[in-house]
């Protein structure tokens, strides 16, 4: 990768100074939740969509099981922030298990209901391991569902990529082919799969611009503060967690709090060093915990928008 020289001093003094001194929080960020399924859990999620609305998000999504699973918990969720928050809701839309008509009926609601953000994904077949499948009378993969959304109406589109390939996609150039492929299509811009080395985003973005794909590239970022569960998610999409990560969660089942002190040290590193290398926007999958993505947040000098209210005061 190649730096200009603005990225090459900001990378010296990444190097030369305290990592997070003095950053002017310069950044856009958007937030990841997905639908509850219990009381308990809409409790948690609300608390996190309170707690990180202050920080100015350009957008919150929310995922969408396979096969629609989660259909109307999402569409509830996504809702409820659109109606009683003042941010802007995201949902996701998948191909899986349904047919073009059934999709559009669901993504007519939404913008019924005042979403005008959808993330359209292809999605992953209803049964891990099996090979995705599409509906008889469905989108057949993402780019066809962006291409659908956008004969419905204006939306704000975004689509995945994947930094380490997909693994059903088998070469880096038919994954970017994909990519490019969706964004022709009608998308606004991709969110990466999460990754833990930010030379594996800067290839990415590199080979993207090489493929001659110009939208933007957002990084989707992770905390991890549970190895096994995003080892599982990690298999799913093409991952790779480094050696060390589990080394450095080792002996910590017990502890909750150091789990999450470290979950924060190393994303928050991850975000450093993209920043240092241009990046100023962040996708943070939150899995509706709000403190691991604010304390990053924050290190990246971002701080809580005052509403008109208290700018009143």
């Amino acid at each position: 990768m190649t730096l200009s020289l603005s990225q090459m001093e900001e990378a010296r003094r990444a190097l030369d100074t305290p990592l997070f001194a003095g950053l002017p929080g310069d950044i856009g960020v958007s937030f990841e939740f997905f639908p509850p399924k219990t009381e308990k859990m809409e409790a948690q999620l609300w608390d996190a969509v309170q707690t990180l609305a202050p920080l100015g998000p350009r957008f919150v999504s929310v995922t969408y099981g396979a096969g629609g699973s989660t259909r109307e918990r999402t569409h509830a969720t996504v809702a409820r922030i659109q109606r009683e928050t003042s941010l802007a809701a995201a949902a996701h839309l998948t191909c899986v298990e349904a047919s073009r008509a059934e999709i559009d009926a669901v993504a007519e609601e939404y913008w019924a209901a005042g979403v005008r953000h959808i993330v359209a994904l292809r999605g992953d077949p209803p049964v891990a391991g099996e090979p995705f499948r599409a509906h008889p009378e469905g989108y057949a993969n993402a780019a066809d569902l962006v291409a659908g959304l956008r004969k419905l109406h204006p939306f704000e589109i975004s689509v995945a990529a994947y930094p380490e390939c997909h693994p059903d996609s088998g070469t880096q150039v038919a994954d970017l082919d994909n990519l490019k492929r969706k964004l022709d299509a009608g998308a606004t811009r991709a969110i990466t799969q999460f990754f833990f080395s930010p030379d594996c985003f800067f290839r990415f973005r590199d080979a993207a611009a090489a493929a001659g794909i110009e939208s933007e590239i957002v990084p989707g970022i992770l905390p991890v503060s549970n190895v096994a569960q995003t080892r599982k998610f990690a298999g799913l999409c093409g991952a790779e967690i480094p050696g060390w990560m589990d080394r450095l969660f080792e002996g910590l089942d017990d502890r909750p709090a150091a789990r999450q002190l470290i979950a924060a040290t190393l994303a928050a590193e991850l975000c450093r060093k993209l920043y240092a290398g241009g990046v100023r926007h962040f996708h943070f999958y939150t899995l509706n915990r709000a403190e691991l993505a604010y304390a990053i947040c924050h290190l990246l000098g971002l701080r809580p928008v005052a509403t008109a209210q208290e700018k009143a005061a």
